[in-house]
């Protein structure tokens, strides 16, 4: 029997394990919508069956919740909305943590919430929750993408909430219009639901429904809302208009240079529900330019620095397209394809004086939804202009060189949700450049296939690749991926296989950081959930790490890593890791094709320590020591301090700093007039400084302040050839600029004014200063660098922006 088909016959054939009942909770239809006053005096709230008896998660699971500190929840609903009415017990008025923060955060404060399943698929859910302060936060919830991430906190409903505190703890009522959901059209339904209560001061999590944290899976683990009937999904449709307006200041004093420039800009994104399941999203001539700014650092490593996404439209409700993790969407208006381009052929007195770092978006939308039977469809589809970089020469000319044409970037994906919570998913990825340049599409399966009781699972991919244009030959791929093991209870394993072939290619539209590799897994780890002695859970774990080069076949890498982590009963958190990595076969720290670097045998250890996030004054630390065995004595250490101060329930600042030296590391330095790489032996001293400072007026208004300053600096103490066996031998060649030591500073601040001046409409103000300075002059340390950092011109950047929302169920009710 195949290996692959021996591990299908064993997961499926284990006896499954028996599962608690679930609670139901009858939802009451109302003619009368209840005062959102946040106290539930109301009469509609009289005689409403009650959702109680909260089961602990956290600290200690499995513990239910003390009479005198229940927690009370009831449903009611009408022909536009369902309201929840939700009474949080406490001994004494002072245990209820409260702290102000706007919107989708949540800050230091109790909280309480319900996640509905709308469809009842046990996969996907959408999450309202309110704070004991009236800030609100919601989220979608699917299954783990490629970062372990199930919660979406980006997506954004329009909703409302009101909370009142009194002596016997705090109430809470929300208003959720059926505009926020999906569901289907049936005139009795069934949802899932679970309800989340947080207390912060003791940082307890309870659930309605007991949440088994060995089991498998989190919305599968929720309760049941009854009593639906007659819901009528309206027409969802809502226009955001927005205008911006920027100034920008830098101090170029050249003639013919603005010092001063200024932009107005204009567009609209629309949301519009084609029908009860599915939503079509469009942004016309977009405007980002208020996201926070990347963290930018020097790197010294053969693959480009994956940045987080900040803008809102590729952040949000994009669940389906992050399937198999073939989804950069920093593609979508990023740096021009052939941005060098600008450089070649440079006659002589020419010079670049235009060659912009990104592509104009033009336009994009999204069409995503879950029928009734479970099948999720997801189109994405975003075109970009076309890019060209500006030639002057002495005596004024000007030409153009185009850097990257338009472009047209698509995404098609089926979801389908089968039994036990299992889903099998077809997805496509497509950059058309329209014959302009090279065009490419990735496809294939992505699967996760549970056990009847979710407790065994296998998962993975299979996908092709395709690269081709006029004038090159098609380049094809493949990659696979395929993971099984035990998924629930005290202890699990998994053990699994990745491969890309060398002609793989997902980097047009997604991102990838190497190819022809076979990488191969081992995971165990134990959790221990009962509080004993010292913790109130622990775990370790143990993962083991084999890879090849696919062609020709060959040896790579063997990494052995092993850690532990808990949390203490004063509900400190704790961790320490160790990885062992064998001397290794690197064949991309060369830069050269056909060549390999031995990466030498290294060892590291790293532990961290956190403190009770509830308190004022809370942090913690991260600490590593690496050891290289390259002959040179290498070594490394790695130092993360951090805190947070909360002054008031308004007002906080925080700090985090790491530093990063590495003392005799070697690494590729540079090229050779002939194309020979040449390796250092050198110092790598890098700080990162991060200051935040957060004032919240209310639960609709607040300022965030952050600087970032980021030093780096790299000492070369001796150069290297590098040997046909991948040793590094005595230096033969001298064709090539020795000066090659590096400087470089980054300082941004970004801050940041939002009021939202009526439920889904936002005014925001925001400021940012930012410098990059780069020399190879490198011979002071972190405090000079900083000091020359003040000194030198800074770009400003100042801006307004206005986004109004409107519903147009809203303008036909007033209209009537």
């Amino acid at each position: 029997m195949r290996p692959l088909l021996f591990l299908l016959f064993f997961i499926f054939s284990i006896p499954a394990f028996a599962q608690k009942a679930k609670k139901t909770l009858v939802a009451v239809r109302s003619e009368i919508p209840p005062k959102m006053d946040g106290i539930l005096d109301d009469k509609v709230w009289e005689n409403i069956p009650i959702a109680t008896d909260f089961v602990e998660l956290q600290p200690k699971a499995g513990v239910h919740e003390k009479p005198e500190e229940r927690t009370e929840v009831k449903i009611i609903y009408d022909n536009s909305a369902i309201y929840i009415g939700a009474r949080m017990y406490e001994t004494s008025a002072d245990k209820v943590a409260k702290e102000i923060a706007t919107r989708d955060q949540v800050g230091n404060a109790d909280f309480i919430g319900l996640i509905f399943d709308t469809y009842q698929d046990g996969i996907n859910g959408t999450g309202f929750f309110v704070t004991s302060a009236n800030s609100q936060f919601d989220a979608k919830y699917t299954p783990p993408n490629a970062d372990g991430n199930t919660e979406d906190a980006n997506w954004n409903a329009v909703w409302t909430s009101k909370v009142h505190l009194d002596s016997l703890g705090w109430t809470c009522e929300m208003r959720i219009p059926y505009s926020a959901l999906r569901f289907s059209g049936k005139e009795v339904q069934t949802w899932g639901m679970n309800l989340i209560r947080k207390r912060q001061r003791i940082l307890q999590q309870l659930f309605w429904n007991e949440i088994d944290p060995k089991a498998n899976g989190f919305i599968n683990q929720e309760g049941t809302l009854t009593g639906l009937q007659n819901l009528k999904p309206p027409v969802r449709l809502a226009f955001y208009p927005y205008f911006s307006t920027y100034v920008n200041h830098y101090p170029y004093n050249t003639a013919g240079v603005k010092n001063t420039t200024t932009s107005v800009n204009g567009g609209m994104d629309v949301k519009y529900g084609i029908n009860d399941a599915f939503t079509l999203d469009l942004t016309l001539i977009p405007d980002f330019g208020q996201v926070q700014s990347d963290n930018k650092v020097l790197n010294l490593t053969p693959f480009e620095v994956k940045y987080n996404e900040n803008r809102p439209f590729f952040t949000e409700g994009t669940e389906l397209f992050n399937k198999g993790n073939l989804f950069y969407s920093r593609r979508v208006g990023g740096a021009p394809i052939h941005a060098d381009k600008a450089y070649d052929g440079l006659a002589p007195g020419e010079e670049v004086i235009s060659n912009p770092t990104e592509t104009k978006l033009l336009n994009a939308f999204k069409f995503s939804g879950r029928t009734a039977k479970g099948l999720g469809i997801g189109v994405f589809n975003a075109i970009t202009n076309s890019t060209d970089a500006v030639i002057e020469d002495s005596v004024g000319n000007r030409r153009r060189v185009q850097t990257s044409p338009v472009a047209n970037y698509n995404i098609i994906v089926l979801d389908q949700n089968l039994k036990n919570n299992s889903a099998i998913t077809l997805i496509n990825t497509n950059v058309s450049r329209f014959n302009k340049d090279y065009s490419s599409d990735v496809g294939g399966l992505v699967y996760s296939i549970n056990n009847k009781k979710n407790t065994y699972k296998i998962n993975g991919f299979a996908f092709m690749s395709n690269v081709y244009g006029p004038g090159i030959p098609t380049k094809t791929g493949y990659s696979y991926e395929v993971f099984g093991g035990k998924s629930s209870g005290n202890f699990t394993w998994n053990i699994g296989q990745d491969l890309m072939t060398k002609g793989y290619d997902q980097n047009d539209l997604g991102i990838m950081f190497n190819n022809n590799f076979v990488d191969n897994q081992l995971n165990l780890q134990y959790t221990d959930y009962k509080p004993k002695h010292l913790f109130t859970q622990w775990g370790v774990w143990t993962n083991t790490y084999y890879s090849r080069r696919v062609t020709p076949s060959s040896y790579q890498a063997f990494n052995q890593n092993f850690g532990g982590f808990g949390t203490f009963k004063n509900l400190w958190q704790w961790n320490i890791n160790a990885h062992y990595r064998v001397e290794a076969n690197d064949y991309y720290e060369p830069r050269v094709a056909g060549l390999l670097f031995k990466r030498p045998e290294n060892f590291v250890v790293n532990w961290n320590l956190s403190t009770n996030r509830a308190k004022k004054l809370s942090g913690g630390f991260w600490y590593a020591n690496q050891f290289y065995n390259n002959g040179h004595g290498g070594r490394g250490n790695d130092l993360e301090l951090f805190l947070n101060l909360r002054l008031s329930n308004k007002f906080s600042i925080g700090e985090d700093v790491t530093m990063s030296p590495r003392i005799n590391v070697t690494g590729f330095s540079t090229l050779t007039d002939s194309g020979n790489p040449v390796f250092a032996l050198r110092d790598v001293h890098t700080v990162e400084n991060i200051f935040t400072l957060k004032y919240t007026f209310s639960a609709i208004m607040g300022l965030n302040f952050r600087l970032r300053h980021y030093w780096s600096k790299v000492n070369n103490k001796d150069f290297f050839n590098l040997g046909n066996s991948g040793y590094l031998t005595t230096l033969a060649s001298t064709d090539f600029d020795h000066n090659l030591d590096q400087n470089l500073n980054l300082w941004n601040i970004d801050m940041i004014y939002v009021w939202q001046f009526t439920p889904g409409s936002e005014l925001s103000l925001s400021w940012k200063n930012s410098t990059v300075t780069s020399s190879s002059l490198a011979n002071q340390n972190y405090f000079g660098n900083l000091r020359d950092t003040y000194d030198v011109p800074k770009n400003n950047n100042f801006s307004l922006k206005v986004l109004y929302y409107i519903d147009y169920q809203s303008l036909r009710r007033h209209k009537g």
